[in-house]
């Protein structure tokens, strides 16, 4: 966060934002500030929704200027080689060539200004999107304001959502069939399915079901994968025998997930998989990860 005091620069400038000061806490997104200067919050808008606002401008002593803009960000940030890409950038001229005094207040606005990812916040890499505020001086050093917004994208319903149902084993020693209800899960969705035993001829102790989430940063040979387990639960204890069905309920809005994003600007996506795990006497592990995909639900589904 950015300001400009007064004894410590020639002008403070704010970016108000729109009706930001109404929004409800569920409308609000803790986000990392820039430069290790702990976290902010930041307003929460739809993909489809206009930015705009108001740029105050307040000085204790005249300041020429030879121009003022605002420009809309969208950045996709590696963090493990610094690297960044912008996938938008529109500017929007503010004012003139002209003087500074005292306080001046400028409206902006960026409508249908396409805002193709939800923001996100990784391991090794960040997409965010900001609109900064450039007073353009002679002599004198800019001076730049910026103002961080988090944006989701709610979809509809997904048209086809295919149930999963896989068989899985060790040759003459294990055999399971397991099922979900569907491969495609919006956030606050429940994850229902069974586990067949068909042949167990192995010692198994106990066996759990995690959600993973995969992020993959970076392209070609330069790619870094972190596997990060959102949740893990143990889901049977004790010795299966052949015919047991054991069920599955899985209620995913009480874990931090955020919905699948595929090869953003070709720099990152994030997956999430179900891994099933068997562990026998011998803490031996078998284990078997499917693929589904998290979307947002748009407010008004049902």
């Amino acid at each position: 966060m950015n300001f400009f005091k007064f004894g410590k620069g020639p002008a403070k400038v704010e970016i108000k934002l729109d009706k930001e000061e109404l929004r409800a806490s569920h409308q609000m997104q803790n986000v990392e500030a820039k430069k290790g200067k702990g976290t902010m919050l930041v307003p929460v808008y739809p993909g489809s929704a206009p930015i705009s606002g108001t740029v105050v401008i307040r000085t204790n002593k005249p300041v020429e200027h030879i121009g003022i803009k605002i420009e809309h960000f969208g950045v996709a940030e590696l963090l493990y080689d610094r690297s960044k890409q912008e996938f938008s950038s529109i500017v929007r001229e503010l004012a003139p060539p002209g003087v500074l005094s005292g306080k001046d207040e400028l409206t902006f606005a960026f409508k249908n200004v396409e805002k193709p990812y939800e923001s996100y916040e990784g391991i090794n890499v960040n997409l965010r999107y900001f609109v900064r505020v450039t007073i353009t001086r002679s002599y004198n050093s800019n001076i730049t304001k910026e103002k961080h917004f988090w944006i989701q994208r709610p979809v509809i319903v997904p048209e086809i959502n295919n149930h999963i149902k896989m068989e899985v084993g060790i040759e003459d020693c294990l055999h399971i069939e397991f099922e979900y209800n569907k491969s495609k899960y919006h956030l606050n969705d429940i994850v229902i399915g069974k586990i067949f035993f068909l042949l167990v001829r192995i010692k198994i102790k106990h066996m759990e079901l995690a959600i993973v989430k995969r992020e993959q940063a970076g392209s070609g040979s330069n790619v870094i994968t972190e596997n990060e387990t959102m949740s893990k639960f143990e889901i049977m204890d004790g010795a299966p025998v052949r015919g047991e069905s054991i069920p599955v309920r899985l209620f995913l809005s009480s874990f931090p997930l955020v919905p699948t994003q595929r090869d953003v600007c070709n720099k990152f996506s994030v997956r999430f998989y179900l891994n099933l795990v068997l562990v026998d006497e011998e803490e031996r592990r078998y284990f078997k990860q499917q693929e589904i995909t998290i979307w947002r639900k748009a407010v008004d589904e049902k």
